[in-house]
């Protein structure tokens, strides 16, 4: 939201604040600093620390990314590749002209190793025929971005009508033909946490082709994803953004006066929680949308038009979590990257109607192996949707139970397996 007023100012006297410090509220300042017309600027930060979902942490020995971990599609035209170019954040293969030519369609890699639930191993020659089913539809699913009207309303119906339509012509056994729809619904899961939905029922098939897929193969920072805000700000002047500062309200629309520019009139003003005020032309407002929607009534005043309020309600956000187990030696191949994990009684046909506390865990896509630290050896869990936020209820010690459960249960084939080939 941006309001102007004022006739005969000049570019130097344009009064900008931008509220929230998150990549957008970093990215805005930046751009803005960089323009002669915007000198007079202000971000303000509600944390003691910028960067919002972006937050790389010491631990087992090396660095973790609490939030964001990758940069998906690093190649000329993506904007965060850019800038971790700028700053010499990345190494050689992931900066390589090769890296940022290959194509995968915006879709994550095939595990190293899947396990069902019965602790067997899932055959990968399987798992890719089923993902390439998967991928297939769901890149069908992006051109209906500009059709006038969607064969169905969401991605999900349109991914299960068209795998019906593929199980007609399945020649396996039930068995096999259990365990591919076991996989897809897998995949399904996957995408959930991709596109940060408890279900791919609730994601519209009409815009879902706006997401620009990029060429490049997926990297991150070896340093931590938090290198990259911290450039970010300290690329700012010197008191443009200003700490634990959070906003109650911003009155808009209006003529404001304020202290600091004696016979200026402003048709912003910004009112924080310990009753700084900021006067300005224009406000930039990048908090996450899950605030924003909590806080919209009070935040504006005057209230944001109807319009605007209604569109805001009605976008979904989310929840996405990460769980980190470590272990002082790994069960699995030190080439291994990802581990998926594909529960036999599933299906993406199928809606159990289950106690959470029962079943939780069976969002969980797989586990994501972390390089190696310095003294241990890390697994990199990922859920979302009801799910994920049924677990925030929990303590960590009842987490650690689940999945330790999870663990013994899916593996226990495998090693089993793996001690006899050693003998």
């Amino acid at each position: 939201m941006e309001k102007g007023g004022g006739k005969g100012r000049t570019p130097s006297e344009h009064l900008v604040v931008v509220v929230g410090g998150g990549i957008a509220g970093l990215g805005a300042a930046q751009r803005l600093c960089r323009h002669p017309g915007f000198r007079n600027l202000r971000l303000l930060e509600a944390t003691d620390r910028c960067g919002g979902r972006i937050r790389s942490q010491s631990a087992f020995g090396g660095v973790i990314e609490i939030g964001a971990h990758w940069i998906h599609g690093p190649s000329k035209n993506n904007a965060v590749f850019q800038l971790a170019l700028e700053y010499g954040l990345l190494g050689e293969k992931e900066m390589s002209e090769e890296n940022q030519l290959i194509e995968v369609g915006g879709h994550p890699g095939l595990p190293s190793l899947s396990l069902s639930s019965s602790g067997k191993n899932v055959d990968l020659k399987l798992v890719e025929d089923v993902a390439n089913l998967f991928y297939t539809l769901l890149d069908q699913t992006r051109e209906f971005l500009h059709v006038a009207e969607t064969p169905v309303p969401s991605v999900g119906e349109y991914l299960k009508k068209e795998i019906a339509r593929h199980m007609v012509e399945w020649t396996e056994d039930e068995a096999t033909k259990n365990l591919k729809l076991s996989i897809l619904n897998t995949f399904f899961n996957l995408e959930c946490c991709v596109s940060g939905s408890h279900s791919m029922d609730l994601v519209a098939l009409g815009s879902f082709g706006e997401y620009a897929m990029l060429p490049g193969l997926d990297c991150t920072f070896s340093e931590g994803y938090e290198g990259l805000t911290n450039c970010m700000m300290t690329s700012l002047p010197k008191n443009v953004v200003l700490f634990n500062k959070p906003v109650k309200t911003i009155h808009w629309n209006g003529s404001y006066r304020h202290e600091n520019f004696p016979g200026g009139k402003f048709p912003v003003l910004v009112e924080c929680e310990g009753g700084e005020k900021f006067a300005a032309h224009h406000v930039i407002v990048t908090i996450p949308l899950g605030v924003l929607k909590e806080q919209m009534t009070t935040l504006f005043d005057p209230p944001l038009p109807q319009r605007k309020a209604q569109v805001i309600m009605r976008m979904g956000f989310g929840t996405n979590n990460k769980i980190f187990l470590e272990f002082e030696e790994p069960f699995w191949e030190l080439d291994c990257q990802q581990i998926q994990v594909v529960w036999e009684d599933t299906s993406p046909f199928l809606d159990v109607k289950a106690e959470l506390q029962d079943m939780w865990f069976k969002k969980l896509i797989g586990f994501l192996v972390l390089p190696p630290l310095e003294s241990s050896y890390v697994l990199c869990a990922f859920i979302a949707g009801h799910e994920s936020e049924f677990m925030e209820t929990l303590s960590d010690e009842e987490v650690l139970s689940s999945l330790t459960q999870v663990l013994r249960r899916i593996t226990v084939t495998f090693i089993l397996e793996n001690a006899q080939s050693l003998k």
